[in-house]
């Protein structure tokens, strides 16, 4: 069994025969280390003069902005970038009252630090090795005219009609979709035909780096990014894998740190460099790090909430489609309460109980953000995925254990097969790899109808999914137990949402 780790990123570790819904590692045979919470604890402490960060929230325009940037300075904080035309203010302080402070300042709305760790951050962690397809395994894929080599493997392909969508068209070079992510390598065989350079960036500081990439990630850090971007957009050139738009652009923005967090001031960029660069499509398969679930009723935590819904908010308006994983503890998000083990994960995590309705998970559940549920080869929920009724709005395969929902011949594994930096590809699972499916299907759609806004292309999108009526009783691993309810009718529910994102219905209706 492979160490639970950071659920940031929402891809995790399956063993056979055992859904791990509450880790977040890569895949079957991965090995990890867990995030050293020890270590990390004895760090949060800013009494000794070490740096956090924070967004301080202010009404958009320069007008505000440049008032509260004084004092800022005046109250010892250094500003690292602002984004007027949202009216967020990036900022650094070692003093530990330094939010308290500003949230007095007139103008400021809210202000929180994104962080419990100092700057940078001082956990490390030892992310999993995804399984990665040997010289053979690429060599023995049989694929029939008209395929990539590995598409044979990639049982996900024909769930949502994308092979029969490919025969009509293959998307629109004038549609980019974003990879809000750890980074993409687009020298990637799969990603290089597609690769979009003017909309990468990296983000990781909160203010855009545009050094020749600097969006991709490095030998150390995870391979996520790079498997998602692929999902979307991998090329259809008699290479590797294809993607479920592969005649689509995709980007990559790069938000997560070395240590793989998530951080607001991070996440806030990569929208805001989105919005402003023609990107049609993002795709996020993460959560806002160190909360699991940010509660409005902390100032810290609120402040957070409003940067990122500004930024996504901001992004949709300039004609963006948001598009997030759900996440994968089979968790029911339209529960009364939920228990939260993991936050801060940056510091030191404790069991809390929050009402998911008052605590979001971010930007998964943030308004206008279409919310992905993760399907198995069955057709079937993965153990893993969360759920809730009036949450999840659509569902995409994401994988399973093959234990519970093995594939059709000729794949072999439940899992999504993908692209891996270093000209590899890999099985990976999780919400984390739904999402891209949903974020392809989108863009299809965009190409179809190129004038769309983006309502308008999330209406499409769940218009055309196929309703896919609530699994009961769902006993996932058949030990008698049910492992999780659906509520809701055929065409709209807890499980699926408006149904199986349907790539055919994006380019015929």
């Amino acid at each position: 069994m492979t160490a639970p780790q950071p659920r940031h990123l929402r891809v995790l570790s399956i063993p056979v025969g055992m859904a791990m819904a509450t880790a977040l590692a890569f895949l079957p045979n991965a090995t990890a280390s867990a995030t050293d919470a020890t270590t990390t604890a004895a760090a949060t402490t800013t009494a000794d003069g070490t740096s956090l960060s924070y967004v301080v929230n202010v009404r958009p325009g320069p007008g505000t902005s440049k008032q509260v940037q004084k004092a800022i300075g005046q109250a010892g904080g250094t500003v690292v970038t602002s984004y007027d035309q949202i009216g967020v203010i990036v900022a650094h302080s070692s003093d530990p009252d330094f939010a308290k402070t500003i949230r007095t300042v007139r103008g400021v709305e809210s202000a929180g630090a994104t962080r419990t760790a100092p700057l940078p951050a001082q956990s490390t962690t030892d992310v999993g090795t995804p399984q990665v397809l040997s010289a053979e395994q690429v060599e023995q894929a049989q694929a029939v005219d008209g395929q990539d080599p590995l598409e044979p493997l990639q049982w996900d392909l024909p769930a949502i009609k994308a092979d029969k969508a490919h025969e009509k068209t293959l998307g629109s070079r004038n549609v980019t979709v974003a990879v809000i992510d750890t980074g993409v390598d687009d020298t990637h065989p799969d990603i290089a035909p597609n690769f979009d350079r003017n909309a990468s960036v990296n983000c990781v500081t909160g203010k855009p780096d545009t050094a020749d990439g600097a969006w991709r990630p490095s030998a150390a850090e995870s391979p996520h990014g790079t498997h998602v971007a692929g999902e979307i957009a991998g090329a259809k050139n008699g290479v590797g894998i294809t993607g479920v738009a592969p005649g689509v652009k995709v980007a990559g923005i790069k938000v997560a740190n070395p240590d793989g967090f998530f951080y607001t001031e991070s996440v806030v960029c990569g929208f805001v460099w989105a919005a402003e660069h023609g990107v049609d499509v993002t795709n996020n398969s993460y959560y806002t790090d160190p909360w699991y679930f940010n509660c409005k009723n902390d100032p810290d935590q609120k402040a957070l909430v409003d940067a990122i819904t500004r930024a996504t908010r901001y992004a949709e308006k300039k004609g963006t489609v948001n598009v997030a994983a759900a996440g994968n503890e089979n968790y029911d998000l339209a529960a009364d309460s939920i228990t939260d083990p993991v936050s801060p994960n940056d510091g030191t995590p404790s069991d809390r109980v929050v009402d998911p309705s008052e605590c979001y998970d971010i930007p998964t559940q943030l308004p206008g953000v279409v919310t992905v549920a993760a399907t198995g080869a069955k057709g079937i929920k993965s153990s893993f995925s969360n759920h809730g009724l009036g949450v999840i709005d659509i569902a995409a395969p994401g994988g399973d254990s093959t234990a519970y929902q093995p594939p059709q011949a000729p794949a072999t594994s439940g899992l999504i097969l993908g692209p891996l930096p270093g000209g590899k590809w890999g099985y990976m699972a999780g919400t984390s790899m739904a999402s891209p499916h949903v974020a392809g299907v989108a863009a299809l759609i965009k190409s179809t109808h190129p004038h769309a806004s983006a309502a308008q292309v999330k209406a499409l999108l769940y218009a055309g999914a196929d309703a896919t009526p609530c699994t009961d009783p769902y006993d996932i691993n058949g030990d008698g137990k049910v492992d999780a309810v659906c509520e809701g009718p055929k065409n709209h529910n807890g499980f699926y949402g408006w149904g199986t994102a349907d790539a055919l219905a994006a380019v015929t209706k």
